[in-house]
């Protein structure tokens, strides 16, 4: 399995694609593209919610956030 990192600034700039996409649409997107790596609904949702958790522990951003990708990509901090 090939295992990616996101920066900050990549976690930030999905952030930014989902909430305008959200604004627009009335919707959640079904995925989104960073850095040419596909991030579905499930993985981007259970990303958002370990980012928060670790923001919330640790009382900063992580640096980066591990992208495991298969056929569909899992996350870790």
């Amino acid at each position: 399995m090939e295992s990616k990192r996101l920066s900050l600034d990549e976690y930030r700039e999905m952030v930014d694609k989902i909430v305008n996409y959200r604004n627009a649409n009335n919707k959640m997107p079904s995925k989104v593209v960073i850095s040419n790596i596909e991030i579905y609904k499930e993985e981007y949702t259970d990303m958002l919610e370990r980012v928060n958790k670790f923001i919330l522990e640790s009382g900063r951003s992580p640096r980066s956030i591990r992208v495991k990708t298969s056929e569909k990509q899992h996350y870790e901090l």
